[in-house]
């Protein structure tokens, strides 16, 4: 096995900065709230990582990859979930005894590509790609174009390529083409349901000035990025969902000069130093001195969810024990930073991306691509989206540490 880290050429450090803009550009569609429980959701994800791994080893066994040459491309190596991921890949990519290289875009779309065509030009024959551009159709085909002339396969995965009214433009276009991933509402309708659940079992508690009404924030990880969109949206129209079918007001967001009702992080690397930024500022002008304290903090990943508890921690909040006022916080991806906040009691829940789950269906697929095969064959395991035939999904679960 031989494997190289390529990072990218960019040496500008990402320092978020705050905007005062609030609800996206482009609406998505609400749609049914998924019906999903803790232990229901965390079954699926660990059935599923399970028999990734069978598969995994099973198919070790039959194919022949000494000819292999995986070229694997992340958006960035400091988003902590993709440092999960590409760990668990790494070593999947170890036991299989594959040449690869892993290269870091460090947030940038033309860097990317330029590591595409480098990668290609060294004798690459498997791409894998965490697209830096989420949800951009040109930017995804840029790429399955460079694939498709070089007659080699490439496995997208983690951030969509395409929107849902685009589907199949893609990932049809191809086929030597898939794509590992989850499906994007579903984490917006999990923490949804979990965040207006908690809110009906404590509403007193968590309502600190009395006004009947739960003031809240929403961090969101960046503009035009599907799973963004779906997160920041689906948040909060499940919890008002919830909240209205117990009688309840809905949620208020805490700036009511901000029409969009989020803050998002400029640079797009969903960072817990955005959020920490934000949060910091906002609790100079809005607190339990001023009567106006922001009781809800929900964001698009456990990142942001990190920086904006560090913020409530500087403030005498959510310290873990019985001396201090807890703000529940709301995180997607459940990290290991994630989950030790959870056990410590500073963050009540988060949505459980699986990391390792991903990896291993992930390495599937290269199996099949570096042996010759058909990219999705022996994928019957996986939950495969019913409109586009090369597009798996990986479930998501709720996590409270409980």
């Amino acid at each position: 096995m031989k494997k190289k880290v390529v990072s990218a050429l960019l040496a500008t450090a990402m320092v978020a900065t705050m905007v005062a803009g609030c609800g996206t550009d482009k609406k998505a569609e609400t749609t049914a709230a998924t019906e999903a429980t803790t232990d229901a959701g965390s079954e699926a994800a660990s059935e599923a990582t399970s028999e990734a791994t069978d598969v995994t080893e099973a198919l070790a066994e039959e194919v022949d990859l000494s000819s292999a040459n995986v070229a694997v491309f992340y958006y960035t190596f400091s988003d902590t979930y993709i440092t999960s991921v590409r760990t668990a890949l790494d070593a999947q990519l170890d036991s299989l005894g594959v040449t690869y290289d892993d290269y870091d875009a460090n947030n940038n779309q033309t860097t990317q590509n330029e590591q595409i065509d480098t990668a290609l030009q060294k004798g690459a024959n498997v791409l894998v790609v965490n697209i830096v551009t989420s949800g951009s159709v040109d930017a995804s085909k840029q790429i399955v174009d460079k694939a498709s002339a070089a007659g080699v396969p490439v496995i997208f995965f983690n951030r969509a390529v395409e929107g849902d009214e685009e589907e199949g433009q893609v990932l049809g276009s191809y086929d030597k083409c898939a794509f590992v991933g989850t499906d994007a509402p579903e984490a917006g309708h999990m923490q949804g349901q979990m965040i207006g659940q908690y809110l009906v079992d404590n509403f007193d508690t968590v309502d600190l000035n009395g006004d009947g009404k739960i003031s809240y924030a929403m961090f969101m990880g960046q503009l035009g990025n599907v799973e963004a969109i779906y997160r920041t949206q689906f948040a909060v129209e499940d919890a008002n969902k919830v909240l209205e079918d117990a009688g309840k007001p809905v949620l208020e967001y805490f700036d009511a000069g901000n029409s969009d009702c989020y803050q998002v992080d400029q640079d797009g690397a969903w960072s817990a130093t955005a959020a920490n930024n934000y949060m910091n500022t906002n609790l100079s002008q809005y607190n339990e001195a001023g009567g106006n304290m922001i009781e809800l903090v929900i964001c698009n990943n456990d990142g942001m969810a990190e920086g904006a508890i560090s913020a409530l921690n500087d403030k005498g909040y959510n310290l873990g024990d019985d001396s201090s006022t807890m703000i529940p916080v709301f995180g997607v991806d459940a990290t290991d930073a994630a989950k030790q906040l959870i056990a410590d009691g500073k963050m009540v829940g988060t949505i459980k991306q699986d990391a390792e789950g991903m990896a291993a269906c992930i390495s599937d697929l290269v199996k099949n691509a570096g042996s010759g095969q058909d990219v999705m064959a022996n994928t019957d395991s996986y939950n495969i989206s019913e409109n586009v035939a090369n597009k798996i999904y990986i479930p998501y679960a709720m996590y409270t540490g409980e």
